[in-house]
């Protein structure tokens, strides 16, 4: 309950209950366009993730398709290097042997020359193929019957099956042949020993790099794709696209290498440390032979029809997110406009054209309302009629718009002297008005009616028939207590009768019900 102290301290701002009533609908209906705006706008962020998943899963699945061919690519090679190399070796071995059989020794030379060798160096791409005696001289030459000159000790393939006895099959370095005019190529050689172990010279058999260049020209890879043969010990031994200068050249240091290293196949992505072209790498460490076969194709090719297919689909995507985003902004601005026109209908039919405060009709609800609050909480109920003294002769003397003029000005009066939420004024009545006061007691009320009566006299509006020479209105208040029998129509009527009293008694004042 509000004692007069109370009343007299200003409160932050004034909420009347009809503004209270159109805030309700207009955070319902401010709600309803956040709701259709955020829902648009979410909707729009699903879209556009359901895209990016799909698409990553489609770039993921290019990738998946890339590893396999550049597999089928590396075994289909490896495969072709192994038929070769074992019939080579074959071949070696078959020489290494027929070397230790004294009956074949003893034949003629173009006899034992066949016999060795039965005309295996005549096979394609193959150089030449001969026997070296333990200090690297030819011995035997698989194209003459008598030996070319030459002496080969300075060889790796050479040095290697000298210095060690059990080297078994061995692939060598890139080198230029000094019998075929410098064609690129590689030897594969075996170890010649003496009955007693010792070594006795090598068969070395030279294969031209023209074999593995022309076996990777035919493997399509794209135009940036690579295919190369290493060996293990990271020499270069060809390199398609084709560069003379990379034959040869060793790679061990370079981090692509040691990732052929790590396991004995696998896949992976990095820059090429030849041509610095970024690659998805599939490697085969091949299992009888010290080899490499390494299949890369470069990210850009692999993703090229991938990233047409993402602009288009992305492209689309966008467009449909921002065009539903869009649309989600038109339909909140029209939810807005709704809201504003329906909040401006539900205030004129709630509030008095003229003053602004609540209207009879309205007056009728908060009544009620507060009545029932009043009875159910046992709290002090109070109420004022407020009425414009001799307004009707103010009218006839100063015409119907500055009439309308004074009620506006006493409206504002009585609005702003009445300062919590819950009090309430409104027009009862041409230049009648009604204040509800809840939980106020009788001398909190004759407070407030006593401020609205000073500031409407302090308006100061003239009034050549009143015999106080300006606007003033009389106002009558009666307060309903808990311990008392009435209804709500009761209070107002005492309130009336009370109006009724100021204005017998001489207008201008405040009357209390008894």
């Amino acid at each position: 309950m509000r004692d007069p102290a109370d009343i007299a301290a200003r409160d932050e701002g004034k909420i009347k209950m009809r503004s209270r009533s159109a805030g309700s609908t207009s955070h319902r209906w401010l709600t309803a366009t956040r709701a259709v705006f955020y829902g648009g706008l979410i909707t729009a962020l699903v879209m556009v993730l359901l895209c990016a998943t799909v698409l990553y899963h489609s770039r993921q699945d290019a990738l998946d398709r890339t590893r396999e061919t550049s597999r089928n690519v590396a075994l289909i090679a490896e495969r072709d290097i192994e038929r070769n190399f074992e019939l080579y070796a074959l071949s070696l071995q078959s020489v290494v042997d027929g070397l230790g059989n004294a009956e074949v020794m003893a034949l003629p030379a173009h006899l034992r020359r066949h016999f060795l060798f039965d005309d295996a160096a005549t096979a394609r791409n193959l150089g030449s193929m001969l026997v070296l005696d333990a200090r690297g001289n030819i011995i035997i030459d698989a194209a003459n019957d008598v030996p070319r000159k030459g002496n080969f000790a300075d060889r790796d393939y050479f040095r290697v099956h000298r210095d060690n006895p059990g080297a078994g099959l061995y692939v060598s370095a890139p080198f230029q042949s000094r019998l075929q005019n410098g064609s690129p190529s590689i030897a594969l050689s075996r170890r010649v020993s003496h009955a007693d172990g010792s070594f006795a010279g090598i068969v070395v058999m030279a294969i031209n790099l023209d074999y593995f260049h022309q076996l990777f020209a035919g493997l399509s890879l794209g135009s940036h794709g690579a295919i190369s043969l290493i060996a293990t010990n990271g020499l270069m031994i060809m390199r398609q696209p084709y560069d003379p200068k990379v034959i040869g050249r060793d790679i061990s240091k370079a981090s692509t290498f040691r990732h052929f290293r790590s396991a004995p196949e696998g896949s992976f992505s990095d820059i090429s440390s030849i041509d610095g072209v970024s690659r998805f790498y599939y490697f085969r460490n091949f299992p009888d032979l010290p080899l490499i076969m390494m299949v890369a194709e470069a990210e850009s090719d692999i993703y090229a029809a991938w990233h047409r297919r993402a602009l288009t689909i992305g492209s689309l995507m966008v467009v449909l997110a921002v065009g539903f985003v869009a649309l989600s902004f038109v339909v909140t601005s029209q939810l807005r406009h709704r809201m504003r026109a329906e909040s401006e209908l539900q205030m004129l039919a709630r509030t008095d054209s003229l003053t602004g405060l609540n209207n009879r009709r309205t007056l009728g609800e908060i009544l009620d309302r507060e009545w029932r609050r009043a009875t159910r909480t046992r709290g002090v109920f109070s109420l004022l009629f407020v009425d414009i003294d001799r307004f009707k002769a103010y009218n006839d003397t100063y015409g119907h718009q500055a009439g309308d003029h004074a009620i506006a000005a006493v409206a504002r009066c009585i609005g702003e002297n009445i300062r919590r939420p819950a009090d309430t004024a409104a027009r009862y009545g041409g230049e009648e008005f009604i204040v509800v006061l809840p939980d106020t007691s009788p001398d909190g009320a004759s407070v407030i009616a006593e401020k609205i009566r000073l500031a409407i006299s302090e308006l100061a509006i003239e009034h050549a028939g009143s015999e106080y020479g300006r606007v003033t209105a009389s106002i009558g208040l009666a307060s309903w207590k808990p311990d008392q029998e009435a209804d709500v129509t009761t209070v107002i009527k005492a309130a009336d009768e009370a109006l009724y009293n100021a204005k017998v008694t001489g207008r201008n004042k405040v009357a209390v019900s008894l």
